[in-house]
């Protein structure tokens, strides 16, 4: 792997309307678009495109249920992930805020 593949990875993450997503999908399980969309308040189209970068890079998964799509976060590695910085948020929550790097 090249340092180039970890910052899209990031940068796949780092996105506002994707994180959004991503952490909506790991509190709330698998969900259609539509009610990603109500609970995001976002447009149709917003969630629509930021989901296709998602399943493209592999953080989001699809099925169909009937004409229903239900998306969900990749179990094997995303959603692992997610818990496992949620962990480290809780835990390193006030040195992240006061790092002056990152105030920049």
């Amino acid at each position: 792997m090249t340092d180039n593949t970890y910052k899209l990875f990031v940068r796949a993450m780092s996105n506002k309307t994707r994180l959004d997503i991503i952490k909506y999908l790991s509190s709330n399980g698998s969900r259609n678009v539509s009610q990603i969309c109500r609970d995001l308040r976002f447009e149709q189209s917003r969630v629509s495109h930021n989901l296709k970068c998602l399943i493209d890079c592999g953080f989001v998964e699809v099925k169909r249920k009937g004409k229903q799509r239900i998306y969900s976060l990749n179990k094997e590695t995303i959603l692992p992930m997610v818990k496992l910085m949620d962990k480290h948020i809780k835990k390193y929550q006030a040195h992240l805020y006061k790092c002056g790097v990152l105030k920049r």
